[in-house]
Parts: structure tokens; sequence; C-alpha cells
């Protein structure tokens, strides 16, 4: 059994970040990794796929995008060149190719399990990621069995799918992107829209991360938010990353030949049913797109920002006047994708730190003494499941080992 002062489970943004941070503080510290550097984006996105934020915001603590084209967006093989030259540039201890089976608390200390021996340790942050599993309905498993259900942790092109239609289930940024992909290689496609946050590419002459960091959104804290648990569950904002396209929305989906409908709501006699609420949800969508335009143009205002085009706002969505309510499977298609959303897999932590919902239950990142969580949604602000957030993040959590420790923080 080796034993450490820090344990960190996972070696992604959020892991490497918070190697730095420890490493910059003294702590020892050691990285286990399932994989390689960067194992989720290397193995579990789609081969089309880059980056929402733009290179600029490409930033980790002591590190940043340093390339030709700070306005482009990075493809998945240049996010795991980037995360590599990361763990490099820190020299990161790392465990590689190491499964964690289990966690579970000895006194003081943490026991960890992996398949290839255990660790003692006085910290654990888990930096797993925040995408482990896809989020499925209960009744997945009672669809046909014809039919091909994928998540976009398995997506990779168009060709891997099965002849005919898809059902693409979820309209936030995988699911667009995943519909139009699949609509451009001439595929049949709906897209089932539940609840979405529509939002421009660039707004006013500025990508609209700028927008978002500049007016301070990003840096909000979860202190400054009404109900943190819903902030955390907002779904990611239709973009795509391609300065050329100004939206990936339903009007711009459906102009591709995309045919939408509502939310999905239940599987009965062979039918897959659908909400009847598209047009309410494709509403509130407009008016939450709108409210935060209106909080970007006030503060340029404030702020007298020079050499900005005048403010903007944009058609609203357009949906059938008869959406679909019903489909038949199977028969209408062949393959469902399920773009629902995800969430981490915690299931070797064997400790009392759950919510009623299955939820691990965190105070701006501390589970409990020597427990620390990293790299989920608004885990301390906004923006904190971003690259360019995680690393505030991390700073703060390992000042917090270190004060544990009876050290002062940096």
């Amino acid at each position: 059994m080796k034993q450490i002062d820090t344990l960190v489970i996972g070696a992604g943004q959020a892991g490497l970040a918070m190697s730095h941070c420890l490493s910059e503080r003294s702590v020892p510290h050691v990285l286990i990794e399932r994989g390689e550097v960067a194992n989720s984006w290397r193995n579990e996105r789609w081969d089309s796929l880059r980056l929402l934020t733009p290179n600029w915001q490409s930033r980790l603590p002591g590190f940043a995008y340093r390339g030709a084209d700070p306005d482009g967006f990075m493809t998945m093989p240049e996010v795991v060149n980037f995360l590599e030259s990361y763990a490099a540039h820190c020299a990161a201890p790392i465990e590689a190719r190491t499964t964690v089976t289990s966690v579970t608390q000895e006194g003081a200390r943490y026991r960890v399990a992996t398949d290839r021996g255990e660790w003692v340790c006085r910290n654990l942050v888990l930096a797993s990621g925040a995408c482990n599993r896809p989020n499925l309905p209960a009744w997945a498993n009672e669809l046909p069995g014809e039919i091909t259900q994928i998540s976009p942790l398995q997506y990779r092109t168009p060709a891997q799918l099965p002849p005919g239609g898809v059902l693409v289930v979820g309209a936030s940024a995988s699911g667009d992107q995943i519909a139009a992909e699949l609509r451009a290689a001439e595929r049949p496609v709906t897209l089932s829209a539940g609840h979405h946050v529509r939002m421009p590419r660039h707004y006013r002459g500025r990508d609209i991360q700028w927008w978002f960091e500049h007016s301070g959104l990003l840096g909000m804290t979860a202190q400054e938010v009404d109900d943190i648990t819903r902030a955390r569950a907002v779904p990611s904002l239709q973009l795509v990353g391609d300065s050329g396209a100004r939206f990936l929305d339903l009007n711009a989906l459906q102009a591709q030949g995309v045919e939408i409908v509502g939310r999905l709501a239940a599987h009965r006699g062979g039918q897959v049913l659908f909400s009847g609420g598209l047009a309410n949800a494709a509403a509130l969508s407009d008016l939450k797109m709108n409210r935060a335009l209106d909080e970007f143009d006030a503060w340029a205002a404030r702020s007298g920002l020079p050499g900005l085009p005048p403010p903007e706002r944009f058609a609203p969505t357009q949906v059938p006047a008869r959406p679909r309510l019903s489909l038949d499977l199977p028969g209408a298609v062949s393959t469902i994708v399920w773009a629902t959303g995800f969430r981490p897999d915690f299931s070797w932590l064997h400790l009392p730190v759950f919510d009623r919902k299955g939820r691990l239950a965190h105070d701006n990142g501390i589970v409990a003494p020597g427990l620390y969580v990293l790299g989920l949604p608004f885990l301390r602000t906004r923006k904190s499941a971003l690259i360019d957030g995680v690393g505030a993040d991390a700073m703060a959590l390992a000042d917090h080992i270190l004060q544990a420790n009876g050290r002062k923080a940096a």
C-alpha cells in the first residue's frame, strides 16, 4: 500500500490544474488516471467536434494558448495536445491506465483501491469529470431492440449509424451539432427539443464568450445566484465552435431540413410521445437570450466602450404550427441519439456524501474534511466547468488543503 499526502483522481484539465497548484505549494501528490492525459477528450468526443470557447479562452494556471489563431476553436486532437503539453509543463506525477475501484474512509484518511494497488491519503480531490455517464430516461431499455441507441460519448460520425432516420433527443450544443452533421450527411433527422438556451456565436462584433467574460457573468459566484441547484442544471448554450456560424439554433436546423418536435415525454404502445409545449420552450429560450443581450448592452453602456456596433435583436424562433406529437418505433427511425445531458460517475465513492437525489453534496468544492471535488458545473463560479474556469477553483482548493495541513496559503 502506497501513502501520499494528496491524491487526485483524473488527469484532464481539472486534475492537471490541481497538480500545478499543489506543486506550487509544495504539497506531495499523485494523479490517478484511468486512461491517458485528457482521456475524455481523446476517446469520448465525436470526430468533428470543436471547443465551444475560443482559443484565447484556453487558459490554465501557468499556461495558456499561444498559437496563431486566438479567435479560432480547437479540434479534439488539438485539445489533447494542449493538455498533454500542460502536463509536461507541470511535470504532473501521473499514474496512467489506472482505474479507481473503491474509495473508503479510514479515520482521518482515505483508502483508494485501484486495479494496480491501493493508496492511503490525507486529502483526496475528485477531478474525474462531470460528463461520465449520459442521462437517459428510465424506460430507454424498453425500446425495441432493433433501435440503435447511443449518446454523444459513443457517437463519432454519421457513417457509424445504421441506415434510416435518426431521432436526436436534446437541443443543447451537443444535440444541435450532431443533428446538423447528420442532416448534412443526408440523413432524415428529427430533433426533440425541451429546455434549451439560444445564443448567437458573436454579438456586436465580439464573440459571445467575450461578452460573458468581460461583463462579469462568467465570474458570478454560487453565493450570488438565488437557486444554485437550478443554475448548475442549466444546459449548454446552442453554440458551435465556428465563428462563421452565427447561430446553430432551431431556426438554422429547420432551414437545413431537420424536423423539430417537442420534449420527448414517454414511450407507449410502440410509439415515442412528444410534449405539445415546443412553442413555449422556444419562446422561453428567446426570452433568456434577450435578457442576456440586455445585460450585455447595459454593461457596455455603463463601461463606455468605444467602437461597438449598435445593439441588435434577432427574429424569434419559428416552430411548426402543429409539431408532431408521436413517432412510430421501429419504422420512422433506426437510431436514437440521447443528447440529454450527462452526470458524473462516483459509483466507486463509498462515502455518505450524496444528497437524496444521489448528487455529490459540496460547498464550493469542499465535500468533507480532506475531500474535494473539482470540474463540476458552477462549482464556485459560472465558469467552473470551462477550461478557463477550473484554474481559479483549483487555486482555492489548493489553498484550503494547505491551510488544513497547518500551513499558510501562498
